[in-house]
């Protein structure tokens, strides 16, 4: 008897798991299809492996300053040219990548992470809680953005407390609290819509507490528009990174990246354009192809993609 039940178990899980493989591979099946999608999945993994591995193969000294090649224009031993210290614009840009690329991800799981829990108990729970909940969603989002960063820029830097002041933390802690509502709003707009099924109704009888049904059973069928969600985020992660570094309240030099790369630019661009030209290429090229990669997996996450 206990052989025929480990038998049929083990069957029913090796059942499950081609289902969750055959899932998978459908889902990849579908993004495939998407052109747009695989081309930013293949720009993005080439700017991701630059800013990894280019600045441990070729090394980065950003203060060694060879003044005689200063402001070069791109050529064979400097493809992107030098800057106005005679760095190696290339070079800066891999590493710069590496700081905006780490805040746009960190924000996003920040502000994803917020939403999640904020939307899930709004959704949930409803009543005086969802109101209040919504409410202060609301009350943040008429606060105009940029102004709002901007202001919470200012405080973190007269605050004079040494690991806020000019690195990449207090940007992810500021975009990641102020860009969290509207993942909230799309998962409490899940949980609305979750909670009212069958089987979250025999989770209920079956005793399952609060906790339980929200984040074992609702939770997990939610998941796929908050991928979706969570990609779209990097992207403007990283924009919102570049406009405050661009306007003087982001990541400080001699720290580089994108944004304050082309603050930076900005007093050159009519004797060597190339130092905003390139950087600013590359925020389009990465914030694009993250953007198309969003719009692929939304497609294949869709269940009502046919195909």
């Amino acid at each position: 008897m206990t052989t025929t039940a480990t038998t049929i178990g083990q069957v029913d899980w090796e059942a499950r798991r081609g289902k969750q493989e055959s899932m998978l591979a459908m889902t990849w099946r579908r993004f495939r299809r998407h052109k747009p999608a695989m081309m930013g999945l293949g720009i993005i993994s080439i700017i991701i492996l630059g800013c990894v591995f280019a600045p441990l193969i070729l090394g980065f000294d950003q203060y060694n300053l060879p003044l005689a090649v200063r402001r070069q224009p791109p050529s064979l031993e400097h493809p992107f040219g030098t800057d106005e210290l005679g760095r190696d614009l290339l070079m800066r840009i891999w590493v710069g990548g590496r700081v905006s690329l780490s805040i746009g991800v960190s924000a996003m799981l920040v502000s994803i992470l917020i939403g999640t829990i904020v939307g899930s108990t709004a959704g949930f729970y409803g009543g005086w809680t969802d109101n209040i909940l919504m409410r202060f969603s609301d009350f943040l989002l008429s606060i105009p953005h940029l102004f709002a960063l901007l202001l919470a820029a200012q405080i973190v830097r007269t605050m004079n407390i040494p690991e806020l002041s000019g690195g990449p933390l207090p940007i992810i802690i500021i975009i990641g609290i102020l860009s969290w509502m509207g993942a909230s709003r799309m998962v409490r707009g899940q949980f609305l819509a979750l909670k009212v099924k069958e089987f979250i109704d025999a989770a209920r009888v079956s005793g399952a507490r609060n906790s339980r049904i929200m984040f074992r059973h609702i939770l997990p069928n939610a998941v796929s528009p908050i991928i979706v969600s969570a990609t779209l985020h990097i992207g403007n992660a990283i924009i919102t990174e570049s406009t405050l570094s661009f306007l003087g309240f982001g990541v400080q030099p001699p720290m580089p990246s994108w944004g304050n790369m082309l603050k930076t630019a900005q007093s050159q661009m009519t004797y060597a354009p190339w130092v905003a030209i390139f950087p600013g290429l590359m925020i389009l090229l990465t914030v694009i192809s993250i953007n198309y990669i969003g719009d692929g997996l939304r497609d294949a996450l869709d269940p009502r993609h046919v195909g």
